[in-house]
């Protein structure tokens, strides 16, 4: 994991490299670059929530927050080819891998938007495809941004559910999964656990 994976502008040395993203039901080849969040291969975290999710709904609105280089996104679109997909990141660097990830494996129903500090300040001035609703989240979150700017970002996106929307978390549980998962549920947001795996819990949040 980069050190600084959730800065705007990374300034680490470029080290092009591909992983591969197999499961059951996809293959996708990506592009990553040091400076973004787990350059060096597919985490597990990402790889326990894909795994472990339902299928989004087939032509929903579908959001992945903080999206990296891509592989929560684009396994999203590749999943549901009629639904509308967007990531949503900080890191500019991961913006432009993802935006190539998705032309590399032919999958255009997702876009990619560089988010400043996380989420957007000023609702009244964004696009449509920023204000949602979104049907569903699916999100490997920023974790290490410290507790505050990970509330504020869990706050902005997950108000922005659509009436019966599901969002789906992965967070480590040494980092503080069932801490999140306490401050979730008494900040109004009913929420389960989907799954525990290889020291991952997978957050079920539904929008009542």
């Amino acid at each position: 994991m980069a050190p600084h994976y959730f800065e705007p502008d990374p300034e680490a040395t470029h080290r092009p490299a591909t992983v591969n993203l197999v499961l059951p039901d996809l293959h996708l080849r990506l592009r990553t670059d040091r400076g973004v969040f787990s350059p060096d291969r597919i985490d597990v975290g990402t790889r326990v929530l894909l795994e472990n999710v339902p299928a989004p709904p087939p032509t929903g609105r579908l959001l992945d927050v903080g999206c990296g280089y891509g592989p929560i996104a684009l396994a999203m679109a590749a999943r549901c080819p009629l639904a509308s997909v967007l990531g949503v990141e900080v890191n500019s660097r991961a913006v432009a891998l993802a935006e190539q990830n998705a032309q590399q494996n032919g999958l255009y129903n997702v876009d990619f938007e560089l988010i400043p500090e996380g989420q957007p300040t000023d609702r009244s001035t964004e696009s449509e495809k920023l204000s949602g609703p979104f049907d569903t989240i699916w999100s490997n979150p920023p974790i290490r941004v410290g507790k505050p700017a990970l509330h504020t970002l869990l706050h902005t996106w997950l108000g922005r559910l659509a009436d019966g929307g599901n969002a789906y978390l992965v967070v480590q549980r040494n980092l503080g999964a069932d801490s999140l998962h306490r401050w979730l549920e008494h900040n109004g947001y009913p929420t389960r656990r989907l799954a525990s795996r290889a020291g991952f819990r997978v957050l079920h949040v539904q929008r009542s």
